[in-house]
């Protein structure tokens, strides 16, 4: 693939058949369940088709510092470029259906004995579109299809609740935590005490993915945030080597002036 853009031969076909209305054996393709399909429909949304993009990406090497707490700056963009990769093809891919959205996107790392500097990124989703009855501008900002790692149920809830995704949002780090000194290790041996310089490397490792998730919010206009998981991993760096990886739906107001009603406390009667 020459650029982010390209969409393999076999998937622009597959893409082909799902929007030619004149071919009766034309078939939505989706990963919801029957729950979730039955909701995004009845939030005023059909899907469309599967929509998918992976990028194999080798990833650089970064020399640590033994005894140092520090971010591995080299492999925090290797793993934030290679998801952007695969999110930017499976966005491209829903442009091609004339999708308005993307619900229900995962996000997944897949390693293969190719090597363990090289790993797979795949992004997956449903691409859907406003039916007929609800027809209002649901495109995220610059155009794109709206992308979300809500599931069909939550979907739902938020539409009625007068909100509106706007896409996903990441950060990503990649930290080195610092070995403990012999003199470190004998003094904690047998004691109940904190490792002070694990809490606080991983605690900055964690602030910087939330805090570079909370950027990209600012960026796309968001009222703020919502579904946040924060995943670790070591991918095979080694036991020293993590990554946090924070990612979550970004959000706005369907309407400027739209506030949640106080829902209404009904008691049982007494008998």
């Amino acid at each position: 693939m020459s650029n982010a853009n390209d969409i393999p031969q076999h998937a622009a076909e597959r893409l082909q058949e799902l929007r030619s209305q004149n071919n009766p054996k034309g078939v939505f393709t989706s990963d919801f369940s029957v729950n979730e399909f039955l909701l995004v429909k009845e939030a005023g949304f059909e899907p469309l088709g599967l929509v998918v993009g992976s990028c194999i990406y080798h990833i650089g090497f970064q020399q640590a510092r033994w005894s140092k707490n520090e971010e591995m700056e080299v492999l925090s963009q290797a793993m934030y470029h290679a998801r952007e990769l695969a999110m930017s093809r499976m966005e491209e891919e829903a442009i091609d259906l004339g999708a308005d959205g993307v619900v229900g996107v995962r996000l997944v790392v897949n390693r293969h004995e190719w090597g363990e500097d090289m790993a797979e990124f795949m992004a997956i989703g449903t691409a859907v579109v406003a039916n007929p009855n609800n027809q209002r501008n649901w495109k995220a900002k610059g155009g794109k299809p709206f992308t979300s790692d809500l599931s069909g149920q939550d979907f739902w809830t938020l539409l009625k609740s007068g909100y509106r995704p706007l896409s996903m949002v990441m950060g990503s780090c990649v930290y080195h935590v610092a070995h403990q000194s012999l003199r470190q290790s004998l003094k904690s041996y047998g004691q109940n005490t904190e490792l002070v310089n694990y809490t606080q490397a991983l605690y900055d490792a964690r602030e910087l993915a939330m805090e570079r998730m909370q950027h990209e919010a600012h960026e796309e206009d968001a009222e703020g945030v919502v579904g946040v998981i924060l995943h670790e991993g070591s991918h095979c760096w080694g036991s020293h080597v993590i990554e946090f990886f924070s990612i979550g739906t970004a959000v706005s107001p369907i309407q400027n002036d739209h506030h949640i009603p106080t829902p209404t406390l009904v008691l049982p009667l007494n008998d």
